[in-house]
């Protein structure tokens, strides 16, 4: 590919960075969570932030909402949630005549920079059919037209402890999650204090506010990330490493890979998609760009490797319910046992 000789990316880098300090400054103790969402965001991905209740996942997605610009909009999961409600809304006019306004999704089109899907786990997977075309393609249709997204970044939560009417997001949607990232309280004790005792933290809308809107110029992202993988190398060993580790994630017995109370050989259904291993190598490009180098390093694949792949392994129905216990062993143990350059 071509480099984008318009843009400056020592002068992107710093934007980022600045993206980083800033919402580390409104969420304490998520600076691996900021990393991984500031990657997602300048390799053009779509995130699915999972975390328990109150431990500032909202906080956080609404805060690079507001550093990114352009419209936001939002719209909350529920178990009677339909398409039709991310289209438009039907009502009565003041003069008791059916009428049609455009829905959430619809409002500003290709102005649109973030949709919010809020405790997504809580839609039926009708609801979950349309985000797929609309993170796939960044489009959808309605009212015999296509309407393009071509700046959008949606971005989902999803509450780990509360099961009841709920709906597990079927494969094919988790894929098209760039990320899934895990946000859970700090254990740091002077963090807990900052956080119960400084009033700063108190009123989310003040906090969000307070940060400066379209840092990272939203219509801007698409070029820069263009960029950014063009300028990032990768060496013919690291892209040997790469593909071991691809081969270790879908058949682990065949490298090595020991995990107790599992037979390995029956663990994995499939995934680890030729889709979902390129965008685990569009998150080390951007991590080595942050990092302030042109080429990739085996720690570069590593620091992105969990939350880029892990809901991308999907294992046989014996195995499926432990997943949470399950999915960080193996990737550890793949890790662990195909040899780094």
């Amino acid at each position: 590919m071509m480099l984008n000789n318009h843009i400056n990316l020592p002068e992107w880098r710093e934007r980022a960075i600045q993206f980083e300090q800033s919402l580390n400054s409104v969420v304490l103790g998520l600076d691996h969570q900021v990393r991984a969402l500031t990657i997602s965001i300048f390799s053009r991905g779509h995130v699915l932030l999972e975390g328990d209740v109150g431990v500032g996942k909202t906080t956080l997605l609404r805060a690079a909402a507001q550093l990114l610009g352009g419209e936001y909009e939002r719209i909350e999961g529920a178990i009677d949630l339909m398409p039709s409600d991310f289209l438009y809304h039907a009502y009565l006019d003041e003069k008791g005549q059916p009428a049609v306004s455009p829905g959430p999704l619809l409002q500003h089109e290709e102005n649109l920079a973030v949709f919010f899907f809020n405790e997504i786990n809580r839609a039926r997977p009708q609801a979950h059919s349309l985000l797929l075309r609309l993170m796939a393609e960044r489009s959808t249709q309605a009212f015999n037209r296509e309407y393009s997204f071509p700046h959008l970044t949606v971005f989902a939560d999803r509450n780990r402890l509360e099961r009841e009417e709920t709906f597990e997001l079927p494969a094919a949607a988790r894929d098209r999650f760039f990320m899934e990232i895990s946000v859970e309280a700090p254990n740091d004790r002077d963090l807990q204090r900052e956080l119960m005792f400084n009033a700063r933290f108190h009123n989310v809308d003040v906090l969000i506010d307070s940060l400066p809107a379209g840092l990272v110029p939203y219509a801007a992202l698409n070029e820069v990330s263009d960029a950014i993988q063009s300028s990032v190398r990768a060496e013919l060993a690291l892209q040997d490493y790469a593909v071991n580790l691809w081969r270790a994630l879908r058949a682990p017995s065949e490298f090595g890979v020991v995990l107790e109370d599992v037979d390995v050989s029956r663990l994995v259904a499939g995934g680890a998609s030729p889709r979902g291993m390129a965008m685990l190598m569009r998150a080390a490009r951007s991590r080595a760009w942050l990092e302030g180098r042109d080429y990739l390093t085996p720690d570069d694949i590593r620091a992105v490797f969990y939350e880029t792949v892990a809901h991308r392994i999907f294992f046989t129905p014996a195995y499926e319910l432990r997943r949470e216990n399950i999915a960080p062993r193996l990737l550890n143990c793949v890790l662990d046992q195909v040899s780094a350059p």
